[in-house]
């Protein structure tokens, strides 16, 4: 890619071999960026269109594709967290990120059904391992799941001591569709009682609804403006060479 050449070359021993090897010095991005980026005081708001890429953002505003790096320059969310994703590509993320299943309880989690214990259905006979525990939600991460658990059934799980626990499962789904966090009509994060849920006046946040957001937060990027762009390119490869 061309635009890393302008980086400097540096030696650099990989691993045990003997000889070094020479690479553009990437890191040194980290400490002109912002430099440049505050130099900048000309900028015009954009909203990415579905789809599009920043190749092709590029063209519209200075007829020229080479220009695609200095979004990121100017957006530090978008280094960050990357170039939005189409709403595709972005549900197809989401569930790859978070596929794991998640069942939620009412039964009080605090002293039972620790990280690492297997648990049973006493219905189903499905199992699995208990990857993570967020006690806020009254939530189980799980691993290794066989069978299906089903709603209202009760789950069993022998502790390390040899003592049965058992909690009712109210719910299982996988990640993406179980909550993330629960909002009130403002908005805002509102902490619940896991031992009562929710209630009805609260919003249902999940973690595909947080993912979205998230990504359409992205969308919203400044541009440095056409007549600016050259003399900011040239400064920034400048600043890299110094």
């Amino acid at each position: 890619m061309a635009y890393f050449r302008s980086f400097p070359q540096v030696e650099y021993d990989f691993g045990d071999d003997l000889v070094q090897d020479r690479f553009q010095n990437i890191a040194i991005y980290a400490d002109v960026v912002d430099q440049v980026k505050d130099a900048v005081t000309l900028y015009e708001d954009y909203y990415i269109l579905p789809d599009e890429r920043p190749d092709q953002v590029s063209y519209k505003f200075y007829e020229s594709t080479e220009y695609y790096w200095t979004f990121f320059l100017a957006n530090p969310k978008l280094r960050e967290f990357g170039w939005p994703l189409s709403n595709n590509a972005m549900d197809i993320k989401a569930r790859e990120l978070y596929s794991d299943y998640v069942i939620t309880t009412l039964t009080k989690l605090t002293d039972k059904f620790k990280v690492g214990q297997t648990i049973t259905g006493l219905g189903s006979g499905a199992t699995a391992t208990i990857k993570e525990r967020n006690l806020d939600l009254g939530q189980l991460i799980l691993k290794g799941m066989t069978g299906t658990f089903n709603n209202g059934e009760t789950v069993s799980s022998v502790n390390a001591n040899g003592v049965t626990e058992t909690i009712v499962l109210k719910s299982i789904d996988q990640m993406y569709n179980v909550a993330h966090h629960y909002e009130n009509a403002d908005k805002e994060y509102v902490d619940i009682d896991p031992e009562v849920g929710p209630g009805a006046q609260l919003t249902t946040v999940t973690w595909l609804d947080r993912f979205r957001k998230q990504n359409d937060a992205q969308k919203s990027i400044r541009i440095i403006r056409g007549d600016q762009i050259r003399a900011i390119s040239s400064a920034f490869h400048k600043a890299v060479k110094s």
